[in-house]
Order: C-alpha cells, then sequence, then structure tokens
C-alpha cells in the first residue's frame, strides 16, 4: 500500500472539523496533526476543500446482491462519491462470498415478502443464513405498489421476526397504506424508516412532522433513502429540516437506472447537495454520512471516523461547480449550479478514485 499524506483540508474526522494532515501508511491512519511531513510519500493538497472519513451509504443496491432491475457494480456506485462502506437494501440474491469478493466494506438488508397482507419469511431465512453477520437488518415493502400489503400486520410480524434474531428493521414507507405515525409507533430503537420524506399518502408532513420527531427522540432512525426525485418530495424534506426534523442519516438508494444519470451525476454527494440546498447545515450533513450512518450499522467502532489506528478510508470533498436539477413528482425542483463533488478516494490505503 502507498504511503498517503494528505495536507491543508479541512479534516471532518466524524463528529468536527480540525484544521490537520492525514497521514495513512499501509492500510490505516498513521497520523492526525498539524504539519505533517514524510518522505516518499504521495501528496496531495486538500486546500480548500473537505477531507472526511470515508462516507458510509446505508442504502444501495448492488450488482449480484439486489435483483437485476437495479442492481449496480458496488464500487462504481459508490468510489465515485466518496463511499468507502454500505449496505444493500434488497439483498434477495448473492450470499457472503460474493460481498467478501468487493472491495467496497458491505452490509445487506435481507428482504421480507408480503402475501395476502401476513409477512412471509421463507425466503428471507435462506438468505439470512447466506449472509450470516453479514446481514444486519431485514426490509419490508409497506408500499402498495410494491406489496399485498393493507394494513400495519406485516410490520409488527416484521419486527417480532427481527427482534429474536437481533436484527434491524429497515421500512420502505412510499406509497404506505398506514399513516407514518403508526408505523414509527411500531418500531424500535436502531430501526429504519427509509423514504422517511416522501410526497405521496401518509406523509411525514401530514402531522407537522411531530411523528418523525417523537421517533428520533427514542431512536429510531430517519433515512432521507433519497433515490433522486424518486421517493423523496424536496417539500416535505424541506419542511422537516425546517421543522427540526432533519434526517438521522442520509442514504442514496442508487440503482443502475439512477447513477450518474438522475439530474445530473447522481450518488451520495448529490444527495449532501440537495440536503443542504433545502437547508440541512454542513456539519449534519457530514455527520449523517459519516459517523451516525457508521452508527446505525452496527460499524462504529470501525467506519464513519478518521482515527489513528483505523483503516485509511478517507474521502475529498469540494463545494464547487457542480451543478443538479431535479424536479419530483409533485412538481418541485431543487437545483443549484454549485455542489459537491468527490475528488479523491482512499479504501484501506489504496487510491481508488481521482477527479
Amino acid at each position: 500500500m502507498a504511503t498517503i499524506l494528505i495536507k491543508n483540508g479541512r479534516v471532518w474526522n466524524g463528529e468536527c472539523f480540525l484544521e490537520v494532515d492525514v497521514l495513512t501508511e499501509d492500510n490505516k491512519i498513521s497520523k492526525i496533526e498539524r504539519d505533517i511531513t514524510k518522505d516518499e510519500a504521495f501528496v496531495f493538497d486538500a486546500k480548500g476543500k473537505i477531507v472526511s472519513a470515508g462516507l458510509v451509504d446505508a442504502h444501495v443496491h448492488m450488482r449480484g446482491i439486489s435483483s437485476e432491475t437495479f442492481g449496480i457494480q458496488a464500487e462504481m456506485s459508490c468510489f465515485p462519491f466518496g463511499v468507502t462502506s454500505a449496505a444493500d437494501g434488497g439483498a434477495g440474491q448473492g450470499d457472503r462470498a460474493l460481498l467478501e469478493s468487493f472491495m467496497l466494506k458491505s452490509l445487506v438488508f435481507v428482504p421480507i415478502s408480503i402475501k395476502c397482507d401476513r409477512a412471509d419469511f421463507e425466503q428471507t431465512e435462506k438468505k439470512l443464513s447466506d449472509y450470516g453477520d453479514r446481514a444486519v437488518g431485514v426490509k419490508v415493502y409497506l408500499d402498495t405498489e410494491a406489496s399485498d400489503v393493507s394494513s400495519i400486520i406485516p410490520l409488527k410480524q416484521t419486527c417480532d421476526f427481527a427482534r429474536k434474531r437481533n436484527l434491524r428493521v429497515m421500512v420502505h414507507c412510499s406509497n404506505s397504506p398506514v399513516r407514518i405515525s403508526e408505523i414509527l409507533d411500531t418500531l424500535g430503537e436502531g430501526d429504519i424508516l427509509t423514504h422517511a420524506f416522501h410526497g405521496g399518502k401518509n406523509n411525514a408532513a401530514e402531522d407537522n412532522y411531530e411523528s418523525i420527531s417523537r421517533a428520533k427522540a427514542r431512536g429510531v432512525i430517519i433515512d432521507a433513502g433519497l433515490a433522486g426525485n424518486v421517493h423523496t418530495d424536496f417539500s416535505v424534506f424541506g419542511g422537516a429540516i425546517k421543522n427540526g426534523a432533519a434526517p438521522s442519516i442520509i442514504s442514496t438508494d442508487i440503482t443502475r437506472l439512477s447513477a450518474f444519470v438522475r439530474g445530473g451525476r447522481y450518488g451520495m454527494t448529490m444527495c449532501m447537495s440537495i440536503a443542504r440546498e433545502l437547508g440541512m447545515s454542513e456539519a449534519d450533513i457530514l455527520r449523517a454520512t459519516t459517523s451516525a450512518a457508521a452508527r446505525v450499522l452496527g460499524k462504529g467502532d470501525e467506519w464513519g471516523y478518521l482515527k489513528v489506528g483505523r483503516a485509511a478510508d478517507i474521502a475529498v470533498l469540494d463545494y464547487t461547480d457542480e451543478q443538479f436539477d431535479l424536479t419530483d413528482k409533485a412538481g418541485n425542483r431543487v437545483f443549484s449550479d454549485k455542489g459537491y463533488r468527490c475528488i479523491l478516494t482512499v479504501s484501506d490505503g489504496q487510491i481508488v478514485y481521482v477527479d
């Protein structure tokens, strides 16, 4: 592995900004301090840029893991956007061995089918066995366009199933047949509501975000799960930020249908740019895509922080001429000539992307 010295940037260590340099040796962070010098190091001048812990995307769809319709090559959908760790949100295919073949650090949520308004765990049990401890949770679609669902019953059954196995529950809530408050009241600490700011029936704005705020206070994770403009109503997302109900984490729900093409170069950096344009602070955006996302996935002791001795996973980001332009299904448009762009990605001490 190369020795890499990143100088002159604003270093985001997972919780706060520091004015320091970062040195990697072999595959680890070896120093984080001012004015580092090192002979024979590859030196990257990050002046005016953010030097962050590698970003963590808690909801992606990887080729061979998710369905052929949605799955995209794992590194291609992550490394160009500064993402070094991710969780697949629809792991109905593949197995642990396939995940281990990726350079991208990866986990999965195994899907649960709903038939006749009842959860069906037969295939889920098999895939949980295939993935072993790489499966951190299960995912259920409370979506009348994707599942045969009409009540809260499948979610209650899913939560009972998951709690017996010490797994997290991720709920896709677009087109839900039940109120968002009922969903959130059913979830427990560490469970995840994804697509939390969709604009369809039973959305978060209908109770002025009160159910979101109550759930966050109990430790339920609110995931933006943007999917660009597909599962996000920008007025609902912006309203949440203004009402103190910003997401706990920001994920992309990136697929082969969206990467690089949806509204510009779609990926984690665009999701961060959208959140900034809607009023989220830079520190909150970075926390939601590093340390907070790592802790949600049970990896806070490995991912999402720049600390001496940890794996050298780093994203260098610039806020620059990176335009984006999306209009959601309700006709709300969010656009800017400025946005976040990934300039450099380092994974386990190896440079895997340079812009």
